[in-house]
């Protein structure tokens, strides 16, 4: 049985590299561009794992992430944030919200944040 992943993320090239990238590791991965399509999937697709970017579309990264983690049903996903926010107020708000783990786009390789999706998988 293939782990799940669900990857918000507005940006198509990052969406598609890593998609692809995660793919070949033997995952099922659906994208959605913006935050609310995001949140739709959620429910639909039941993913193990969310890749979850802050700066999106129609509803912001703090939002879905708030509505994911203030779900009975979803709550206990593992959200792992990928973004270009550095700042430490968003990296202590989106922990606070139940984020499993915080990652700055600019600072992991492809490989890198494969490995944190695995680790998440297996906790």
């Amino acid at each position: 049985m293939d782990k799940k992943i669900l990857f918000i993320e507005d940006e198509k090239s990052l969406q598609e590299i890593l998609g692809q990238a995660l793919k070949q590791q033997g995952f099922e991965v659906k994208e959605a561009l913006n935050g609310q399509d995001g949140l739709d999937l959620v429910a639909k697709f039941d993913p193990d794992l969310i890749l979850l970017d802050l700066i999106l579309p129609k509803l912001n990264g703090f939002e879905v992430l708030e509505k994911i983690k203030g779900n009975e049903a979803t709550k206990n996903i593992p959200v792992i944030i990928l973004t270009n926010l550095e700042n430490s107020e968003d990296i202590q708000r989106v922990l606070e919200l139940g984020a499993f783990d915080y990652l700055v786009k600019s600072n992991y390789s492809l490989n890198e944040i494969i490995n944190k999706v695995k680790g998440a998988l297996i906790k």
